[in-house]
């Protein structure tokens, strides 16, 4: 489709159908066929109804981008071509503005997308809520969410490298404007039986592979892990790496998913472990010992991986080394502990595996439920996404299939009713009458499964409680004698008694036969499977770990609540759930997205007709779209319908004024369709059969071929007249402004000539009496240059005379000084002897420094001892004088600046210098306290009125008085309190009122913690036990951090009599708040709204400070 191009209807521009609906004829050869012709053009969505076929495209396709967003947000579900944000805005618009709850059903087998469909819905909902701080954090943990649960729950199978292996249903809960407030996330059924074997050609869970894969060398080795898939039983090695499925980028992702999501560290840390301990447990092997009586008991062949797990677990190696070897059976008040051999031992290990990662699956979902959970209490809006196993028809089926299989067949029952339910009340609303529709109701196979007295599961719950010999063959039996005449059952034996040989069904098989088709399930670890048995030693041994997570995992295994009563079985427990399941789909507004895989090889392009057809049997889509057209295949309101239609009657084209109804009977009228072919409803017209929207269709489109033609005519003419008169405005336009320039070109010439004129005669003029003031001034000239030479002459006459005076009264001066000189040498060459020399030398040293101490008394520095300069030497014999010299100055100088020191000022260097001791070097947030004073009382406390009241209460000195922010857990933000600090004690009271809200002893306070950032965040942290601690530890920022911290470890220390006050300078540290342990964390990347920290709540247990770039 071309960009111009718009599609403003769901029969615009049709690739096959897009509405199976509208399919004639319908067979299952032109459904298929209407199929694989969408798929073909890559439109993988068709419609039945309001039911969404998406086929996997297995690549990318550019129909999911923020324009096809916005495209099909708050638009009808039919006015555009078919696609899954058609069908989530629908669910959306009804939940937001018509206060309907809703869910989405999205089911398929392994690799149909029912995952990615999943999160193609969260995501469009995110994407057209509202916006704002608190609900973009909830809709990032409910999309965060995803990856953890894929993590753990998805694994790689032969049809889907990224098969959800268990059922999930998720209520996004959303307030009364539509934005989301929190979610709810319920599991179903994880195939736990994976963690201990996989079949060939898969994998374990993803995040064993992820964590040997991405974890630090730091970190597998705290964990006791080899990155080797090779060192671990529990991991298939075929298929250990999979094709475009980056393990070690996955596990980064999952690990800030958790971070986004809400986990703290530690939590991550305990999980990781418990994952390692799944490893370690699958390779502790066992050997045969013999005892006296004859039996084997088991014994660990290796004890080195049972080491390392039980260190992981914190739990003492011969507990569990025992747990392994010896069964304790308790009956009434008696205990009997028998050994086990080597297979029961290997069972217990495979079965601890199996609950110890369901059992951690389980905990992460309601952790993840705890951090996602709507915070407010009024009533919510729900919207519910479910995505769960698709029916499963394998080679060998067994317990897990029966299971699944049982939860499609509810899940078909319900849809089935819905349906029919939402045909007849929009029939009844719109006023249609209603005629019953035949269809297969599957309520005898739902009977036949989960029927308390006679159902197969009711049944199997007993033959697991019955006391003596259960095996899958005495359970195959009952099977047998009860349910043999049960027209969707078979068996070998109940074909026998009914003289009918069928050699496809094996001897340890039943068959159902299911909507989807007849479904052979092998029996064997039937009851196995759903005793789902941990020995009790096993989860006493649990219980004792020293590991955080054991005891919530592991509640059975506490001593004091030995419960003897059976645990429920594995399919009792998935019944309950499937039962709470349905109750809680038919309280809403169901939709549907039925997920259809093209092909086995996971390849785009490639369309099985076999693979497809049976997933549209076992899928019902063949008996939905007969159900709907069972009344009326297509239903419009008036407007649209009258808007698209209105051009093939001329009473109502272009424009019909009275009601749409009443212009939709003239249209139909006019056309002559027949009367048995519609129906008129209160808001809608109903058309039976596709034949007669095809046939509107098809005149629609002649009709607009027509108008296409009359529109390029009447715009030709338009155009070519329109052309002719710019033409014709252009020549007027065009000869004005030829005319007004060949007027000025004939002023300019004019205006040109006259200025030359006026030119030259203007020039001749000034010339003639230029020449008149030439022959004046030269006259002027010649008698001043006549007295100028006359005067000259003059002057040289007289210059000469004076010479000649001047050289004679010299020559006499010179020859009296020679002889007055020559009279003194005589006088003087009598004194000079030998020494002379010597006293020339002394003169000149005496001279030359006098000469220096002169020059330095000119050059000497500062008063200040911090000035480092000092003149250069002069003279190399003058070194060692000069270095004295400024050792002298600079010790007497310190002198007189010491002198000038009070007390207090002495008192605040020394503050100044156990300030540098504890921050320099360590906190950003230093440098800058350097060059300010420590004033200690900031309020003036004993001057100012205003704390009168305050100052009488504190009777000791006041050392430091300060405003402080007082930081609230609850959501981050700041109290203002008054910070007094005594000898004894430290008080924070109310800023307003002065009342005071805590007095704590100092011997009381254990430690101050801060980060290293440049931020004034601080926290008080008591110790254990005191009065003081009962409220918790104190969150504060100050703009005098380094003054408040710097006097607390003065008096801290003395107060309480020790050494010094444990000041701890990191960037992420623990704070006790009541009950509960807070994590506050600094990270760099200042706030929008200032420069300075902020400090925020991420969730229950972390506080975010945001600290600007220094």
């Amino acid at each position: 489709m071309s960009k111009m191009e718009v599609k403003t209807s769901l029969l615009d521009n049709m690739i096959g159908v897009g509405d199976s609906v509208l399919l004639e004829p319908l067979t299952e050869d032109s459904f298929l066929e209407n199929l694989r012709k969408r798929f073909d053009h890559n439109e993988i969505y068709t419609y039945i109804g309001s039911v969404v076929i998406s086929l996997n495209p297995y690549k990318h396709l550019p129909i999911y981008t923020a324009e096809k967003v916005e495209e099909y947000r708050n638009r009808n579900f039919y006015e555009l071509s078919p696609h899954i944000y058609a069908l989530a805005d629908e669910a959306y618009r009804s939940l937001r503005d018509q206060d309907k709850d809703q869910c989405i059903l999205i089911t398929g087998e392994s690799g149909a997308g029912k995952t990615e469909a999943s999160k193609l819905v969260m995501s469009y909902v995110a994407a057209v809520c509202g916006k704002g701080q608190e609900v973009n954090k909830v809709k990032e943990q409910l999309l965060q969410s995803n990856p953890v649960l894929e993590a753990f729950g998805n694994a790689k199978t032969v049809r889907n490298d990224n098969s959800s292996r268990f059922g999930k249903y998720m209520d996004i809960e959303f307030d009364f404007k539509g934005d989301p407030i929190g979610g709810v996330i319920s599991n179903y059924l994880l195939e736990k039986s994976r963690v201990v074997k996989q079949p060939r050609g898969e994998r374990n869970f993803h995040v064993f592979y992820q964590l040997l894969s991405g974890a630090s060398e730091d970190t597998l080795k705290k964990l006791k892990l080899d990155r080797d898939f090779s060192q671990y039983n529990y991991l298939s090695l075929d298929s250990a790496t999979v094709n475009g499925l980056d393990d070690a980028a996955n596990f980064r992702t999952v690990r800030n998913a958790m971070q986004i999501v809400g986990f703290m560290e530690d939590e991550v840390q305990s999980v990781l472990e418990l994952v390692a301990a799944v490893l370690k447990l699958g390779n502790i092997e066992f050997k045969p010992e013999s005892r006296v009586n004859g039996f084997d008991e088991s014994r660990v062949k290796d004890k080195n991986d049972l080491k390392e797990m039980c260190e992981l677990l914190g739990i003492e190696q011969s507990v569990l080394e025992r747990a392994f070897s010896y069964r304790t059976v308790e009956a009434k008040m008696e205990k009997v502990s028998t050994t086990l051999n080597v297979a029961q031992a290997y069972y217990a290990r495979d079965a601890l595996a199996k609950n110890l990662y369901s059992r951690l699956f389980s905990w992460l979902v309601n952790r993840i439920n705890e951090s996602i959970k709507a915070q407010t209490k009024h009533r919510k809006k729900v919207m519910g996404v479910l995505d769960i196993y698709g029916f499963e028809i394998f080679e060998d089926n067994s317990f897990e299939q029966f299971i699944i299989n049982y939860c499609n067949e509810k899940l078909q029952q319900i849809f089935i009713e819905l349906t029919l339910r939402e045909e007849q009340e929009e029939y009844i609303r719109e006023g249609i009458e209603w005629t019953n529709i035949e269809y297969f109701n599957n309520a005898i196979i739902c009977d036949l499964i989960e029927n308390n007295q006679n159902g197969i599961l009711a049944m199997l719950d007993e033959e697991c409680l019955r006391p003596g010999t259960v095996t899958d063959e005495t359970f195959l039996d009952k099977l047998n004698t009860i349910c043999a005449e049960h027209q969707h059952f078979e068996s070998r034996q109940s074909k026998n008694s009914k003289f009918l040989t069928d050699h496809s069904l094996p001897h340890n098989c039943f068959r159902i036969q299911h909507y989807a088709g007849k479904v052979l399930y092998r029996v064997e670890g039937f009851v196995d499977k759903n005793n789902d048995l941990l020995y009790r030693d096993l989860s006493q041994a649990m219980y004792k770990a020293n590991h955080s997570l054991m005891k919530q995992l592991f509640p059975e295994g506490n001593p004091a609540k030995i419960n003897l009563k059976r645990p429920p079985t594995a399919g009792f427990q998935f019944r309950v759930s499937v039962s709470t399941l349905m109750k809680n789909l038919q309280t809403k507004n169901p939709n549907y997205i039925r997920c259809i895989k093209p092909n086995d090889k996971k390849a785009p392009h490639i369309f099985t007709d076999t693979l497809v057809c049976h997933q549209v049997h076992y899928l019902g889509l063949m008996e939905n779209v007969r159900v709907r057209r069972a009344g009326y295949a297509f239903r419009q309101p008036y407007e649209p319908c009258l808007e698209r239609y209105k051009m093939l009657c001329k009473q109502t084209w272009p424009h019909w004024r009275g009601p749409a109804r009443e212009g939709v009977e003239v249209l139909l009228t006019d056309l002559q369709v027949a009367q048995e072919e519609y129906s008129y409803g209160r808001s809608k017209i109903f058309i039976r059969n596709p034949r007669t929207l095809f046939f509107l269709e098809e005149k629609r489109r002649q009709c607009l071929q027509d108008l296409a033609t009359l529109i390029q005519k009447i715009y030709r003419g338009w155009k070519s007249r329109t052309h002719f008169l710019l033409l014709k405005k252009s020549q007027v336009v065009v000869a004005a402004w030829y005319r007004r320039y060949a007027q000025q070109r004939k002023y300019q010439k004019i205006k040109s000539s006259t200025v030359v004129i006026q030119s030259f005669i203007r020039g001749w003029k000034a010339r003639k009496i230029l020449r008149e003031l030439k022959y004046q001034k030269r006259c002027e000239e010649a008698v001043t240059t006549i007295a100028a030479y006359w005067h000259g002459t003059q002057a040289r006459r007289e210059l000469k005379r004076l010479k000649e005076v001047a050289r004679r009264k010299h020559a006499v001066a010179v020859i009296w000084a020679y002889w007055l000189g020559l009279k003194v040498r005589r006088e003087y060459r009598k004194f000079f002897r030998a020494n002379a020399g010597r006293k020339i030398y002394d003169f000149t040293i005496q001279r030359l420094m006098q000469k220096y101490f002169l020059g330095l008394k000119n050059t000497v520095p500062s008063m200040s001892p911090i000035d480092k300069t000092w003149s250069n030497r002069p003279y190399q014999f003058l070194d060692g004088a000069h270095t004295e010299l400024r050792r002298m100055f600079h010790l007497w100088r310190c002198k007189k600046y010491r002198s000038q020191f009070t007390e207090e000022k002495k008192a605040i260097y020394e503050e100044k210098l156990e300030a540098s001791e504890i921050f320099k070097d360590k906190k950003a947030l230093y440098p800058s306290s350097v060059s300010q004073s420590f004033k200690g009382d900031y309020l003036e406390i004993n001057k100012n009125p205003k704390y009168q009241k305050l100052n009488s209460v504190v009777e000791e000195k006041i050392l430091l008085a300060d405003f402080v922010n007082k930081i609230n857990r609850a959501n981050g933000k700041g109290a203002p309190r008054i910070f007094l600090l005594t000898k004894n004690n430290f008080v924070l009271a109310d800023q307003k009122t002065g009342q005071i809200k805590a007095c704590v002893p100092l011997p009381d306070l254990s430690s101050v913690s801060v980060s290293t950032q440049v931020d004034g965040f601080f926290a008080l942290k008591l110790k254990e036990g005191t009065a003081s601690a009962a409220k918790g530890d104190f969150l504060l920022s100050s703009d005098h951090l380094i003054e408040i911290i710097t006097k607390l470890h003065r008096t801290g220390a003395p107060a309480a009599n020790r050494d010094q006050l444990n000041i701890d300078i990191s960037d992420e540290f623990l704070v006790q708040f009541k009950q509960d342990k807070v994590c506050v964390k600094f990270i760099q990347g200042g706030p929008k709204n200032g420069s300075s920290a902020a400090c925020k709540r991420k969730n229950n247990r972390l506080l975010e400070v945001c600290v600007p770039s220094p």
